[in-house]
């Protein structure tokens, strides 16, 4: 019997991992505790494991009071690291709860321990390029090893272990008496083909029909649909003229004005500081456009929304009553009126529609509901138990959760086979 604790719990997904690993070498589990605050988390735990107690938040719980464990499993909160965050790390709340579990462990001396965060927790706070870690990452392995655990962390892809997913994530492991291989796992591939259902009821969105009517099924394989750079992938509003028609001429020209507005040239032409994005005159686009009729194209395109009437951006410095400086980019009105692209990334109700042949990308909270599959001669929403294959959790997996919280759990759980290989090893060090 091997007794564990699962910390930031989630949904269960490291938990899932562990026991899968345990199952497959006939060793039974009991959880000595499962903490979250998140209430859709709560609840989809009780649904999975109707059995155990709910200890609620950490910080409430005193290390004494834990019964005695094994294994502690914890994915602590990775948006302190994350590139989608803010990446304050240790300053911001989140990534302080890296010291409750220190707390625990100390109190505790557990056999083992498993932790799980994002790929921007190895390189926040570097103090130089130069590092292979940043601070952030240094000072939680050096309080690990300070509590006399044999560490070791690897960055890891799920789509190597057998997962539709491009997801990487670090994996730290301890353990008080030997040492665990984090080597040398075998590669094991997929594509999205094997966990998409076929026969569901497609969209028929006034914009799906739109998108359909100037693309077919197979041409929409892994493209993604917003007003900004993507190359041959992406799609933009006026390729399926969202905002109304658009002639090829204009096309081309949204198309290089695209590419001509993050060009240094035009801001040192300015005397303004580069950005990636900047509104250009209309001398400067008569310069790689010269269609006679130019200004009628341009303003046109205004007319529909497709193009925005600015000038161009400069950088203000704002010094604020407590002394620090403030930093913003604001419309110069002494420099020329010109146009830019109304961009937008999430603006469409589809943002990507994935590839049967290939991996999805990196799945995330904020952008999970406005991903799409082929299906037969449409597309569809990908549905919630499409979402937990993708994540390697097995179809008996409970999830009556509605759709917004569904989406949100996914985008934050874990990838279940990479912690069932990572587990094995470590059962193999204990």
């Amino acid at each position: 019997m091997i007794k564990f604790i699962d910390l930031f719990a989630g949904m269960g997904g490291i938990r899932k991992g562990f026991e899968l690993a345990c199952a497959g070498r006939a060793i039974e589990t009991s959880c000595a505790l499962t903490s979250e605050i998140k209430p859709s988390a709560i609840d989809v735990l009780k649904q999975n494991h109707p059995e155990d107690k709910q200890w609620g938040d950490i910080t409430h719980i005193n290390a004494s009071d834990i019964p005695d464990f094994d294994v502690l499993l914890a994915g602590f909160p990775c948006q302190a690291f994350s590139s989608a965050g803010k990446r304050q790390g240790f300053l911001d709340t989140r990534g302080t709860m890296f010291f409750e579990v220190e707390r625990i462990l100390k109190e505790k001396k557990p056999k083992a321990f498993l932790l799980e965060n994002v790929e921007g927790l190895i390189n926040h706070d570097k103090v130089s390029s130069k590092d292979d870690i940043g601070r952030t990452l240094s000072t939680i392995l050096s309080h690990l090893l300070a509590l006399g655990y044999s560490v070791k962390w690897r960055l890891l892809n799920a789509r190597n272990f057998g997962l539709a997913q491009d997801r990487k994530r670090v994996y730290i492991t301890g353990v008080l008496d030997g040492a665990v291989n984090l080597d040398d796992f075998k590669v094991q591939h997929s594509t999205l083909a094997s966990v998409i259902d076929k026969g569901l009821p497609i969209s028929d969105t006034p914009f799906v029909k739109r998108l359909l009517a100037h693309y077919s099924v197979e041409e929409l394989y892994g493209k993604s649909l917003k007003d900004k750079r993507g190359g041959e992938s992406n799609i933009h509003s006026w390729d399926i003229e969202l905002k109304g028609p658009v002639t090829e001429i204009q096309k081309q020209l949204l198309n290089e004005l695209f590419k001509q507005r993050r060009k240094k040239q035009w801001a040192e032409e300015m005397g303004i500081k580069w950005m990636d994005g900047m509104s250009l005159s209309l001398e400067q686009i008569q310069t790689f456009a010269p269609f006679p009729n130019l200004k009628e194209l341009l303003d046109d395109l205004v007319a529909k929304g497709y193009l925005k009437r600015e000038h161009p951006k400069t950088l203000v410095e704002e010094r604020l009553l407590d002394g620090s400086v403030r930093t913003y980019r604001a419309q110069n009105p002494r420099l020329p009126l010109g146009y830019n692209i109304v961009a937008g990334k999430l603006s469409f109700e589809v943002a990507k529609v994935l590839d049967p042949n290939d991996v999805a990308p990196t799945l995330v909270a904020m952008d999970m509901q406005k991903l799409y599959v082929p299906d037969g001669k449409g597309i569809r929403r990908l549905t919630l138990r499409e979402g937990l294959r993708l994540f390697g959790y097995p179809d008996d997996f409970k999830f009556n959760v509605s759709e917004q919280d569904g989406y949100d759990l996914l985008g934050n759980t874990v990838a279940v086979p990479v912690i069932t290989a990572v587990s094995n090893r470590i059962l193999d060090a204990i």
